[in-house]
């Protein structure tokens, strides 16, 4: 019965970690970005990683950790699991916007714009998930 009660000390404790680890990431999700914006630039955002991971004028560093992020983003084992309605691509979310976040410090918003692949209002979205205000209007 020794070898129950470890499990479930390993269990519980495994769970209080992934459950801070998720509340942490949601705290430093940007202001006013929801699911639903973000999820309709999965596709350009795939690229838009992939394309700055390939970037050789970029640091080994940013190239790695957009690699790392690309396998998490296509791993089925995610912090919360995708069949989860909402929440389940919330982490993925908040993961991406994370590592962007990261990147953008590094790479500068140039890297991110010279490599983003759609629409305009699709590069105000990311770049707002970057933690990057919007570049201003030109008058007219």
């Amino acid at each position: 019965m020794d070898w129950l009660r470890v499990l479930l000390a390993v269990a519980g404790g495994l769970l209080l970690l992934w459950l801070l680890a998720l509340a942490l990431l949601w705290r430093d999700r940007p202001d006013g970005l929801t699911v639903r914006d973000s999820l309709r630039l999965l596709p350009d955002l795939l690229r838009l990683v992939r394309r700055l991971a390939a970037d050789r004028s970029l640091p080994r560093a940013v190239r790695v950790r957009l690699w790392l992020l690309l396998a998490y983003l296509l791993s089925p084992v995610d912090l919360v699991p995708d069949v989860v309605p909402v929440l389940g691509y919330a982490d993925d979310v908040v993961v991406t916007a994370w590592a962007l976040r990261s990147v953008v410090r590094r790479a500068g918003d140039d890297a991110l714009v010279r490599h983003w692949p759609g629409e305009a209002a699709g590069l105000a979205v990311v770049r707002r998930l970057a933690g990057l205000t919007p570049p201003p209007s030109p008058p007219g």
